[in-house]
Protein backbone atom coordinates (compact mmCIF):
# COMPACT_ATOMS: atom_id res chain seq x y z
CA UNK A 1 0.00 0.00 0.00
CA UNK A 2 1.31 3.47 -0.85
CA UNK A 3 2.67 5.31 2.21
CA UNK A 4 0.47 8.37 1.60
CA UNK A 5 -2.76 6.34 1.66
CA UNK A 6 -5.00 6.34 4.73
CA UNK A 7 -8.43 4.78 5.07
CA UNK A 8 -11.20 7.29 4.28
CA UNK A 9 -13.83 8.39 6.75
CA UNK A 10 -17.03 6.86 5.42
CA UNK A 11 -19.45 8.85 7.59
CA UNK A 12 -18.94 11.88 5.35
CA UNK A 13 -18.47 12.33 1.61
CA UNK A 14 -14.92 11.62 0.45
CA UNK A 15 -14.01 14.89 -1.25
CA UNK A 16 -11.53 14.75 -4.13
CA UNK A 17 -7.98 15.78 -3.27
CA UNK A 18 -7.52 18.07 -6.26
CA UNK A 19 -4.18 19.40 -4.99
CA UNK A 20 -2.80 15.94 -4.25
CA UNK A 21 -3.31 12.37 -5.47
CA UNK A 22 -6.10 12.93 -7.99
CA UNK A 23 -6.78 11.96 -11.59
CA UNK A 24 -6.65 15.62 -12.70
CA UNK A 25 -2.94 15.68 -11.85
CA UNK A 26 -1.85 12.79 -14.06
CA UNK A 27 -1.56 14.55 -17.42
CA UNK A 28 0.07 17.77 -16.14
CA UNK A 29 2.62 15.68 -14.25
CA UNK A 30 3.54 13.72 -17.37
CA UNK A 31 3.25 16.28 -20.15
CA UNK A 32 4.34 19.33 -18.18
CA UNK A 33 7.76 17.93 -17.34
CA UNK A 34 10.70 16.93 -19.47
CA UNK A 35 12.36 14.84 -16.76
CA UNK A 36 10.04 12.32 -15.12
CA UNK A 37 12.82 10.95 -12.89
CA UNK A 38 13.06 14.02 -10.67
CA UNK A 39 9.88 16.04 -10.99
CA UNK A 40 6.88 13.74 -10.68
CA UNK A 41 4.64 14.19 -7.60
CA UNK A 42 5.40 11.84 -4.69
CA UNK A 43 2.12 9.98 -5.23
CA UNK A 44 3.17 8.77 -8.68
CA UNK A 45 4.22 5.10 -8.88
CA UNK A 46 7.97 4.68 -8.91
CA UNK A 47 8.22 2.81 -12.26
CA UNK A 48 7.09 5.89 -14.19
CA UNK A 49 10.05 7.90 -12.91
CA UNK A 50 12.42 5.62 -14.81
CA UNK A 51 10.46 5.50 -18.06
CA UNK A 52 11.41 6.90 -21.45
CA UNK A 53 7.86 6.42 -22.77
CA UNK A 54 4.53 6.19 -20.90
CA UNK A 55 1.19 4.67 -21.85
CA UNK A 56 -1.78 5.85 -19.77
CA UNK A 57 -4.61 3.29 -19.83
CA UNK A 58 -7.99 4.35 -18.42
CA UNK A 59 -10.13 1.37 -17.41
CA UNK A 60 -13.56 2.98 -17.20
CA UNK A 61 -15.42 1.98 -14.03
CA UNK A 62 -12.65 0.07 -12.24
CA UNK A 63 -12.58 1.51 -8.71
CA UNK A 64 -9.87 0.74 -6.19
CA UNK A 65 -12.33 -1.03 -3.91
CA UNK A 66 -13.46 -3.31 -6.73
CA UNK A 67 -9.88 -4.09 -7.74
CA UNK A 68 -8.95 -4.89 -4.15
CA UNK A 69 -11.97 -7.16 -3.72
CA UNK A 70 -11.34 -8.95 -7.05
CA UNK A 71 -7.55 -9.13 -7.07
CA UNK A 72 -7.72 -12.83 -7.94
CA UNK A 73 -9.45 -11.91 -11.21
CA UNK A 74 -6.80 -9.30 -12.02
CA UNK A 75 -3.55 -10.80 -10.73
CA UNK A 76 -1.31 -8.96 -13.17
CA UNK A 77 -2.68 -5.48 -12.53
CA UNK A 78 -2.88 -6.15 -8.78
CA UNK A 79 0.85 -6.84 -8.83
CA UNK A 80 1.71 -3.45 -10.29
CA UNK A 81 3.33 -0.72 -8.17
CA UNK A 82 1.17 2.09 -6.80
CA UNK A 83 -2.04 2.62 -4.87
CA UNK A 84 -5.35 4.48 -4.80
CA UNK A 85 -5.99 8.10 -5.67
CA UNK A 86 -9.19 10.13 -5.80
CA UNK A 87 -11.24 10.92 -8.85
CA UNK A 88 -13.46 14.00 -9.21
CA UNK A 89 -16.96 15.04 -8.17
CA UNK A 90 -19.35 13.84 -9.33
CA UNK A 91 -17.85 10.41 -9.94
CA UNK A 92 -19.14 10.14 -13.47
CA UNK A 93 -17.49 9.45 -16.82
CA UNK A 94 -18.14 12.77 -18.58
CA UNK A 95 -16.71 14.79 -15.72
CA UNK A 96 -13.80 12.52 -14.82
CA UNK A 97 -12.55 11.86 -18.37
CA UNK A 98 -12.60 15.61 -18.99
CA UNK A 99 -10.51 16.20 -15.87
CA UNK A 100 -8.06 13.46 -16.84
CA UNK A 101 -7.59 14.82 -20.36
CA UNK A 102 -7.45 18.52 -19.52
CA UNK A 103 -5.73 18.31 -16.16
CA UNK A 104 -8.39 20.64 -14.76
CA UNK A 105 -10.93 20.38 -11.98
CA UNK A 106 -14.63 20.11 -12.91
CA UNK A 107 -15.07 23.67 -11.65
CA UNK A 108 -12.56 24.78 -14.28
CA UNK A 109 -13.48 22.74 -17.37
CA UNK A 110 -17.21 23.04 -16.67
CA UNK A 111 -18.48 19.56 -17.59
CA UNK A 112 -19.91 19.19 -14.11
CA UNK A 113 -22.06 16.10 -14.51
CA UNK A 114 -23.58 13.40 -16.66
CA UNK A 115 -26.64 15.63 -17.20
CA UNK A 116 -26.33 19.36 -16.61
CA UNK A 117 -28.33 22.54 -17.15
CA UNK A 118 -27.43 24.63 -20.20
CA UNK A 119 -29.52 27.45 -21.66
CA UNK A 120 -32.58 26.43 -19.73
CA UNK A 121 -32.57 22.73 -20.58
CA UNK A 122 -30.81 19.64 -19.29
CA UNK A 123 -28.34 18.06 -21.72
CA UNK A 124 -26.84 14.59 -21.59
CA UNK A 125 -23.13 15.36 -21.83
CA UNK A 126 -22.04 11.96 -23.16
CA UNK A 127 -24.60 12.11 -25.98
CA UNK A 128 -24.89 15.92 -26.24
CA UNK A 129 -28.66 15.51 -26.30
CA UNK A 130 -31.53 17.43 -24.73
CA UNK A 131 -35.19 16.34 -24.78
CA UNK A 132 -35.56 18.17 -28.11
CA UNK A 133 -32.63 16.42 -29.79
CA UNK A 134 -28.97 17.03 -30.63
CA UNK A 135 -27.46 20.25 -29.28
CA UNK A 136 -24.10 20.41 -31.07
CA UNK A 137 -25.13 23.51 -33.04
CA UNK A 138 -26.76 25.47 -30.23
CA UNK A 139 -24.15 24.35 -27.67
CA UNK A 140 -20.86 23.91 -29.55
CA UNK A 141 -18.56 21.64 -27.52
CA UNK A 142 -15.66 24.08 -27.80
CA UNK A 143 -17.81 26.75 -26.13
CA UNK A 144 -19.11 24.49 -23.38
CA UNK A 145 -15.60 23.12 -22.61
CA UNK A 146 -13.08 25.64 -24.02
CA UNK A 147 -9.82 24.23 -22.65
CA UNK A 148 -7.41 22.27 -24.84
CA UNK A 149 -6.65 18.75 -23.58
CA UNK A 150 -3.21 17.26 -23.03
CA UNK A 151 -1.72 20.71 -22.36
CA UNK A 152 -2.02 21.61 -26.02
CA UNK A 153 0.19 18.72 -27.14
CA UNK A 154 -1.03 16.49 -29.96
CA UNK A 155 -0.95 12.99 -28.54
CA UNK A 156 -2.24 9.66 -29.93
CA UNK A 157 -5.53 8.59 -28.33
CA UNK A 158 -6.36 4.90 -28.66
CA UNK A 159 -10.12 4.66 -28.14
CA UNK A 160 -13.20 3.16 -29.82
CA UNK A 161 -13.47 4.30 -33.42
CA UNK A 162 -17.21 4.95 -33.10
CA UNK A 163 -16.53 7.66 -30.52
CA UNK A 164 -14.18 9.70 -32.70
CA UNK A 165 -16.83 12.02 -34.16
CA UNK A 166 -18.95 12.45 -31.04
CA UNK A 167 -19.56 15.85 -29.49
CA UNK A 168 -18.22 14.68 -26.15
CA UNK A 169 -14.99 13.59 -27.84
CA UNK A 170 -14.77 17.05 -29.41
CA UNK A 171 -15.33 18.58 -26.00
CA UNK A 172 -12.63 16.70 -24.10
CA UNK A 173 -10.21 15.24 -26.69
CA UNK A 174 -10.10 17.75 -29.55
CA UNK A 175 -6.66 18.42 -30.95
CA UNK A 176 -5.42 14.93 -30.14
CA UNK A 177 -4.69 12.35 -32.83
CA UNK A 178 -7.37 9.64 -32.87
CA UNK A 179 -6.22 6.06 -33.22
CA UNK A 180 -9.53 4.25 -33.33
CA UNK A 181 -10.09 0.57 -32.65
CA UNK A 182 -13.12 -1.61 -33.35
CA UNK A 183 -12.04 -4.61 -31.29
CA UNK A 184 -10.28 -4.53 -27.94
CA UNK A 185 -7.63 -6.90 -29.29
CA UNK A 186 -6.35 -3.98 -31.36
CA UNK A 187 -5.53 -1.79 -28.36
CA UNK A 188 -2.18 -3.37 -27.56
CA UNK A 189 -1.29 -3.53 -31.25
CA UNK A 190 -1.98 0.17 -31.72
CA UNK A 191 -0.03 1.00 -28.57
CA UNK A 192 2.95 -0.96 -29.86
CA UNK A 193 2.81 0.87 -33.20
CA UNK A 194 2.70 4.28 -31.53
CA UNK A 195 5.61 3.54 -29.23
CA UNK A 196 7.64 2.07 -32.09
CA UNK A 197 7.03 5.28 -34.02
CA UNK A 198 8.71 7.20 -31.20
CA UNK A 199 5.72 8.62 -29.33
CA UNK A 200 6.75 9.55 -25.80
CA UNK A 201 3.17 9.48 -24.49
CA UNK A 202 0.14 7.40 -25.52
CA UNK A 203 -3.38 7.64 -24.07
CA UNK A 204 -5.68 4.62 -24.24
CA UNK A 205 -9.27 4.08 -23.13
CA UNK A 206 -11.20 0.86 -22.45
CA UNK A 207 -14.87 1.00 -21.45
CA UNK A 208 -16.11 -2.58 -21.01
CA UNK A 209 -15.62 -2.87 -17.24
CA UNK A 210 -18.07 0.00 -16.76
CA UNK A 211 -20.53 -1.36 -19.33
CA UNK A 212 -20.53 -4.82 -17.81
CA UNK A 213 -21.09 -3.51 -14.28
CA UNK A 214 -23.98 -1.34 -15.46
CA UNK A 215 -25.70 -4.11 -17.39
CA UNK A 216 -24.83 -7.24 -15.39
CA UNK A 217 -23.83 -6.06 -11.93
CA UNK A 218 -21.22 -7.81 -9.82
CA UNK A 219 -21.10 -11.55 -10.41
CA UNK A 220 -19.96 -14.05 -13.01
CA UNK A 221 -20.11 -11.67 -15.97
CA UNK A 222 -18.25 -8.94 -14.06
CA UNK A 223 -15.57 -11.37 -12.92
CA UNK A 224 -15.12 -12.57 -16.50
CA UNK A 225 -14.79 -8.99 -17.69
CA UNK A 226 -12.14 -8.23 -15.07
CA UNK A 227 -10.17 -11.23 -16.27
CA UNK A 228 -10.48 -9.96 -19.85
CA UNK A 229 -9.30 -6.51 -18.77
CA UNK A 230 -6.32 -8.07 -16.98
CA UNK A 231 -5.44 -9.93 -20.19
CA UNK A 232 -5.59 -6.60 -22.01
CA UNK A 233 -3.18 -5.16 -19.46
CA UNK A 234 -0.92 -8.14 -20.10
CA UNK A 235 -1.09 -7.65 -23.86
CA UNK A 236 -0.05 -4.01 -23.46
CA UNK A 237 2.78 -5.00 -21.14
CA UNK A 238 3.98 -7.45 -23.79
CA UNK A 239 3.86 -4.64 -26.35
CA UNK A 240 6.06 -2.29 -24.32
CA UNK A 241 9.64 -1.80 -25.48
CA UNK A 242 12.35 -1.71 -22.85
CA UNK A 243 12.17 1.53 -20.91
CA UNK A 244 8.45 2.13 -21.47
CA UNK A 245 5.92 2.17 -18.63
CA UNK A 246 2.23 1.35 -18.47
CA UNK A 247 0.27 3.55 -16.05
CA UNK A 248 -3.27 2.33 -15.30
CA UNK A 249 -6.04 4.42 -13.74
CA UNK A 250 -9.83 4.79 -13.87
CA UNK A 251 -12.47 7.49 -13.91
CA UNK A 252 -14.62 6.15 -11.06
CA UNK A 253 -15.70 3.00 -9.25
CA UNK A 254 -19.10 1.33 -8.86
CA UNK A 255 -21.85 0.52 -6.37
CA UNK A 256 -24.36 -2.27 -6.95
CA UNK A 257 -27.81 -0.73 -6.63
CA UNK A 258 -29.99 -3.32 -8.33
CA UNK A 259 -33.68 -2.61 -7.81
CA UNK A 260 -33.14 -0.24 -4.89
CA UNK A 261 -34.56 2.70 -6.83
CA UNK A 262 -36.08 5.54 -4.80
CA UNK A 263 -38.99 7.41 -6.39
CA UNK A 264 -39.03 10.84 -4.74
CA UNK A 265 -42.10 12.02 -2.89
CA UNK A 266 -44.39 13.97 -5.29
CA UNK A 267 -44.93 16.55 -2.56
CA UNK A 268 -41.20 17.31 -2.59
CA UNK A 269 -41.05 17.31 -6.37
CA UNK A 270 -43.80 19.94 -6.46
CA UNK A 271 -41.05 22.41 -5.47
CA UNK A 272 -38.70 21.13 -8.19
CA UNK A 273 -38.70 22.65 -11.67
CA UNK A 274 -36.00 20.43 -13.21
CA UNK A 275 -33.84 17.48 -12.29
CA UNK A 276 -30.32 16.85 -13.56
CA UNK A 277 -27.24 14.85 -12.59
CA UNK A 278 -27.78 11.13 -12.20
CA UNK A 279 -29.29 8.62 -9.82
CA UNK A 280 -26.56 8.70 -7.18
CA UNK A 281 -25.90 12.44 -7.54
CA UNK A 282 -29.35 13.81 -8.22
CA UNK A 283 -29.68 17.57 -8.65
CA UNK A 284 -32.96 19.33 -7.95
CA UNK A 285 -33.48 22.78 -9.47
CA UNK A 286 -36.00 24.87 -7.57
CA UNK A 287 -37.52 28.34 -8.11
CA UNK A 288 -38.12 28.46 -4.38
CA UNK A 289 -35.85 28.35 -1.34
CA UNK A 290 -32.97 25.85 -1.65
CA UNK A 291 -32.55 25.77 2.12
CA UNK A 292 -36.19 24.85 2.65
CA UNK A 293 -36.06 22.15 -0.02
CA UNK A 294 -32.80 20.80 1.41
CA UNK A 295 -34.30 20.51 4.90
CA UNK A 296 -37.39 18.73 3.60
CA UNK A 297 -35.27 16.40 1.45
CA UNK A 298 -32.97 15.65 4.37
CA UNK A 299 -35.94 14.81 6.58
CA UNK A 300 -37.19 12.40 3.91
CA UNK A 301 -33.93 10.88 2.61
CA UNK A 302 -31.13 11.81 5.02
CA UNK A 303 -30.76 8.17 6.00
CA UNK A 304 -29.96 7.30 2.38
CA UNK A 305 -28.10 10.33 1.03
CA UNK A 306 -26.12 13.40 1.90
CA UNK A 307 -28.45 16.30 1.10
CA UNK A 308 -26.31 19.29 0.16
CA UNK A 309 -27.00 22.71 -1.35
CA UNK A 310 -25.05 24.07 -4.29
CA UNK A 311 -23.62 26.86 -2.14
CA UNK A 312 -22.28 24.37 0.42
CA UNK A 313 -20.63 22.28 -2.30
CA UNK A 314 -19.00 25.33 -3.86
CA UNK A 315 -17.82 26.60 -0.48
CA UNK A 316 -16.35 23.18 0.38
CA UNK A 317 -14.65 22.81 -3.00
CA UNK A 318 -16.40 19.64 -4.15
CA UNK A 319 -15.71 20.53 -7.80
CA UNK A 320 -12.47 22.43 -7.24
CA UNK A 321 -11.33 25.47 -5.27
CA UNK A 322 -12.64 28.10 -7.70
CA UNK A 323 -15.81 28.00 -9.81
CA UNK A 324 -16.94 30.77 -12.14
CA UNK A 325 -20.60 31.94 -12.10
CA UNK A 326 -21.29 30.54 -15.62
CA UNK A 327 -20.18 27.08 -14.52
CA UNK A 328 -22.05 27.35 -11.21
CA UNK A 329 -25.21 28.07 -13.20
CA UNK A 330 -24.98 24.55 -14.67
CA UNK A 331 -25.52 23.00 -11.24
CA UNK A 332 -28.80 22.39 -9.48
CA UNK A 333 -29.80 23.98 -6.19
CA UNK A 334 -29.98 20.91 -3.95
CA UNK A 335 -28.30 17.53 -4.46
CA UNK A 336 -29.17 14.10 -3.10
CA UNK A 337 -25.80 12.34 -2.99
CA UNK A 338 -26.46 8.70 -2.09
CA UNK A 339 -24.32 7.10 0.60
CA UNK A 340 -26.40 3.91 0.69
CA UNK A 341 -26.63 1.53 -2.33
CA UNK A 342 -29.66 3.30 -3.82
CA UNK A 343 -30.46 5.46 -6.82
CA UNK A 344 -32.95 8.33 -7.07
CA UNK A 345 -35.33 7.90 -9.98
CA UNK A 346 -36.05 10.54 -12.59
CA UNK A 347 -38.03 9.65 -15.76
CA UNK A 348 -35.86 11.67 -18.15
CA UNK A 349 -32.77 9.89 -16.85
CA UNK A 350 -33.95 6.38 -17.67
CA UNK A 351 -32.57 4.28 -20.51
CA UNK A 352 -33.46 1.04 -22.29
CA UNK A 353 -32.74 -0.94 -19.11
CA UNK A 354 -32.24 -0.25 -15.42
CA UNK A 355 -28.58 -0.04 -14.47
CA UNK A 356 -27.55 -2.61 -11.87
CA UNK A 357 -24.30 -0.94 -10.83
CA UNK A 358 -24.12 2.84 -10.70
CA UNK A 359 -21.80 5.63 -9.69
CA UNK A 360 -21.78 9.39 -9.19
CA UNK A 361 -21.63 9.72 -5.41
CA UNK A 362 -18.68 10.24 -3.07
CA UNK A 363 -18.37 6.91 -1.29
CA UNK A 364 -15.08 5.04 -1.21
CA UNK A 365 -16.36 2.54 -3.78
CA UNK A 366 -16.92 5.38 -6.25
CA UNK A 367 -14.20 7.95 -5.42
CA UNK A 368 -11.09 5.83 -4.99
CA UNK A 369 -9.44 4.66 -8.22
CA UNK A 370 -6.13 2.92 -8.93
CA UNK A 371 -2.93 4.51 -10.10
CA UNK A 372 -0.68 1.55 -10.85
CA UNK A 373 2.38 1.20 -13.03
CA UNK A 374 4.75 -1.33 -14.59
CA UNK A 375 8.08 -0.63 -16.26
CA UNK A 376 9.30 -2.85 -19.08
Amino acid sequence: MAEWWTEPVTEAPILPDYAGPNVRGIIPALLGRADWSRSLPPWFPEPVRHARQVVVLVLDGLGWDQLSEHSADMPLLSGFTGGPITTVAPTTTATALSSIATGLTPAEHGLVGYRMLMKGEVINVLRWLAPGGDRRRSLPPIDVQPFTPFMGITVPVVSPAELESSAFTEAHLRGSRPVGYRASSAIAVEVRHQLAAGERFVYAYYGSVDKTAHERGFGDFYDAELRAADRLVGDIVDALPTGAALLVTADHGQVQVGDRIITPDPALLSSVALQSGEGRFRWWHTPGSPDTLAKEADDAYGDLAWVVTKEQMIDEGWFGPVMSPPVAARLGDVALVAHEPVSFYEPADSGPFELICRHGSLTSAEVMVPLLAHLA
